[in-house]
C-alpha cells in the first residue's frame, strides 16, 4: 500500500475547500491527502499535481476523479420541472439558472493528465473507471481506489483489479460516490467496513462521519486500513471553504443526504432549500449540477448559506478552525 504507515487519508474536496496548500500542510503532517481533480480543466490539475508535488518533496498523494455517470434520457423532462420549480428563486435573487447539459468533466483529458504525471494513487467516484484505465494506470505504476457505498458491489471492484476500496458511509458529507446512487438510506461507515471486509482482501479505507480522535481510532481498531476526513478539515486554515460555509458549520446542526443541488444524493447541512426543494429534485447528475451552479456561486458570494450547498458529515459540530497540521495532530492522538 502507498499509504505505508499513514493513517489519516485526506478525502478530496472539490468545488473548492480542497486546494493544494491543505493537501501539502496534511501531507508534511503525516497523512496521505487526494487532490479533487473534479471540476477542474484539465491544464489547472496538472498544474496543482506539480505545485504539490513540489511542496512535498516527492511525499505521495493522490487524485481523485469522477468517472462520468450515464446519461438517462428520460431525465430531461424531470430537470425541465425542477428548473420551473427553482426558476422563482433564482429570479428572485436575481440570477440566471444554468443550462442543464450532460458532460463527462473532461474524463478523458484528466486520465491522460495522471498518467503523464503519475500520482501514487488515483481514486475515482461516481461510477466504475472503464476497466483499460484501471489497466492503464496500474501498468504505469499507480494504485487505483474506487469508492462504494454498498457492501453488494464489493464483487465488482474485485473483478476490476483495483488496489483498494474507500468504504464511505452514511455519515459521510458531500457526494455519495458508490456507482449506484439509489436514494435510499445506506449502512454507517462502521458497519460497511465490516461487511466489505468479509467479502475482500483488499484494504479497506474507512469513511464517513469522523472529525474526532477517538472514531477515528476505533475504526483503525475495527480493522480499516486508515480512515479518510473531508469534514474534519473544512475549518483548517489552508481549507478553501467559503466564508458562509465555514459560519453554518457551527451554527446548523442538522444534515441531510438531498440530490437538490446537483441531482445526486449529497449531505448537507440543512437549509430552506433542502427542505423545500429536496424532494422535488430528479435524479440526474451532472445535469442538476449544471442548472443550480449559477445560484449556488451567488449564494457563495453574497453570504447567503440558504442558496449554497453547505456540504457536512454529522460529526460537522467537531470540526474546529485551525492549522490543519494540528487536525492531523489531533486525529492520530488516539491512534
Amino acid at each position: 500500500m502507498t499509504l505505508l504507515d499513514r493513517r489519516v487519508v485526506l478525502a478530496p474536496m472539490a468545488g473548492g475547500p480542497g486546494t493544494v496548500e491543505l493537501a501539502a500542510a496534511t501531507t508534511r503532517a503525516g497523512a496521505f491527502a487526494f487532490l479533487a481533480g473534479a471540476y477542474l480543466p484539465p491544464d489547472r490539475l496538472r498544474d496543482d499535481i506539480v505545485l504539490l508535488r513540489s511542496a512535498v518533496g516527492g511525499a505521495p498523494f493522490g487524485v481523485n476523479l469522477f468517472a462520468p455517470s450515464p446519461y438517462e434520457p428520460g431525465s430531461a423532462a424531470r430537470v425541465d420541472d425542477y428548473a420551473a420549480r427553482l426558476r422563482p428563486l433564482a429570479e428572485k435573487a436575481g440570477v440566471a439558472l444554468g443550462e442543464p447539459v450532460h458532460d463527462d468533466d473532461s474524463f478523458d483529458a484528466k486520465i491522460e493528465v495522471v498518467l503523464a504525471e503519475r500520482p501514487a494513487v488515483v481514486s475515482f467516484a461516481f461510477a466504475w473507471p472503464p476497466a483499460d484505465v484501471v489497466d492503464r494506470l496500474r501498468s504505469a505504476g499507480m494504485e487505483v481506489w474506487v469508492t462504494l457505498n454498498e457492501a453488494s458491489e464489493t464483487a465488482w471492484a474485485d473483478e476490476l483489479g483495483v488496489d483498494a476500496i474507500v468504504a464511505q458511509g452514511w455519515e459521510a458529507g458531500g457526494h455519495r460516490g458508490g456507482p449506484v446512487d439509489t436514494g435510499h438510506h445506506q449502512a454507517p461507515t462502521r458497519l460497511l467496513l465490516q461487511s466489505i471486509q468479509q467479502l475482500t482482501s483488499l484494504p479497506v479505507i474507512a469513511a464517513g462521519g469522523v472529525s474526532d480522535p477517538a472514531h477515528l481510532a476505533a475504526l483503525l481498531d475495527a480493522g480499516a486500513h486508515a480512515v479518510a476526513c473531508g469534514t474534519a478539515f473544512l475549518r483548517a486554515d489552508e481549507a478553501g471553504t467559503a466564508e458562509v460555509h465555514r459560519h453554518e458549520l457551527t451554527h446548523r446542526a442538522d444534515t441531510v443526504v438531498t440530490r437538490a443541488f446537483t441531482g445526486r444524493s449529497a449531505r448537507a447541512l440543512s437549509t430552506s432549500w433542502t427542505e423545500v426543494f429536496g424532494e422535488a429534485a430528479p435524479a440526474a447528475y451532472p445535469q442538476v449540477h449544471h442548472l443550480t451552479a449559477p445560484l449556488r456561486r451567488h449564494g457563495k458570494a453574497t453570504g447567503q448559506p440558504d442558496l449554497v450547498h453547505l456540504w457536512a458529515g454529522t460529526g460537522h459540530r467537531s470540526a474546529r478552525q485551525a492549522p490543519a497540521a494540528d487536525i492531523v495532530a489531533e486525529l492520530l492522538s488516539k491512534a
